[in-house]
């Protein structure tokens, strides 16, 4: 468990600076202002948490149980709330209207603030 909670931290780490250096580069007379402070906001939050699970794959003190809970709710937190923010950020470049899907930017951010709660109970419990 630990080396894909590894790898999923590197491969968001590594797509946020992706999607950061064209959201930087690559959206400047494209998309207004707005939608470029929001793709920068998923970028953001996308490499916070691609951190957070390269210090959770390599935690000794979370049980394997544990750390696979607060994996599965922070990859999709990270999956729903970055990833609908570029697609409502591009969704005219791309072509398609990606409103529909803006519910789902809520719904990963609070699936973020409950993967931090859950690895926070997981080290007070621990340590207590």
């Amino acid at each position: 468990m630990n080396k894909t909670i590894l790898c999923t931290g590197v491969f968001f780490g590594l797509t946020a600076v992706i999607f950061g250096a064209f959201g930087a580069h690559g959206l400047e007379g494209i998309v207004d202002e707005k939608s470029i402070s929001a793709y920068k906001t998923g970028t953001q939050y996308q490499m916070y948490h691609a951190l957070l699970l390269l210090v959770l794959g390599v935690f000794p003190k979370i049980s394997q149980k544990s750390k696979k809970w607060v994996f599965y709710i922070l990859a999709s937190g990270t999956i729903l709330f970055s990833f609908s923010i570029y697609l409502l950020t591009l969704d005219t470049i791309l072509g398609f209207n990606a409103k529909p899907i803006g519910i789902l930017t809520p719904i990963g951010g609070v699936l973020l603030i409950f993967g931090w709660i859950l690895l926070g109970y997981r080290i007070f419990k621990h340590f207590n």
